[in-house]
């Protein structure tokens, strides 16, 4: 939790920085494949510091993230496997580094796949689920690449301009708020998402 926490506040320094946004592509795009933080932080104190680029930073970011996802994706389709069902010293190396990274949560997520398909690619985009994991699995269980790359925009571009919208709307008073309930608010705005998709394909 130490490193973790050294992480967070070396994350977050660089809003101070004229280097701020650079600061934020490269976390964004590091987080979505193989970094454990995420990306909101930074964005929320750069909004705070410049809420006319706001929309900016929310484009920057989800981008980024995009092209992080897309490296996540190669690295599962080109390097997780050393054969077929066995795992190559790549996939064993974030095993045993990356936070998130388990066998047995792995495989889990082929199953997840198999049944939810679009629909788990933009729950982990959206949510607080750790959107690496899935985009490296993604690439590994050979999912539709099309398909990925639509629900990453459409997930990750929701999430990130809606932290800067609430920030350039309402201004530091909403900080506190996004900090304490966002992750909360993210898991229930994609369950009755989905919920409702649900209710229509058994009602129509």
């Amino acid at each position: 939790m130490k490193i973790l926490r050294r992480l967070y506040d070396w994350v977050l320094h660089w809003a101070q920085t004229p280097y701020g946004a650079i600061a934020l592509f490269f976390l964004a795009f590091a987080e979505s494949s193989f970094f454990p933080i995420p990306p909101d932080a930074l964005l929320i104190a750069l909004v705070l510091g410049a809420r006319v680029k706001a929309f900016n930073y929310a484009g920057v970011c989800t981008v980024a993230s995009i092209l992080g996802a897309l490296l996540g994706y190669s690295i599962g389709y080109f390097v997780w496997w050393s054969s077929p069902n066995e795992f190559s010293s790549v996939a064993m190396f974030f095993f045993n580094n990356v936070p998130g990274f388990k066998p047995e949560v792995f495989e889990q997520i082929q199953h997840m796949y198999s049944e939810y398909d679009f629909w788990i690619i933009f729950t982990a985009g959206f949510t607080p689920l750790p959107y690496k994991v899935f985009t490296i699995s993604a690439g590994a269980f050979y999912i539709n690449l099309p398909m990925f790359v639509i629900a990453s925009i459409i997930s990750r571009g929701a999430r990130f301009f809606l932290v800067a919208y609430l920030i350039w709307r309402f201004g530091p008073q909403i900080h506190g708020f996004i900090d304490k309930y966002f992750n909360w608010l993210a898991i229930g705005f994609t369950v009755l998402l989905i919920g409702g998709f649900v209710i229509i394909k058994y009602l129509v």
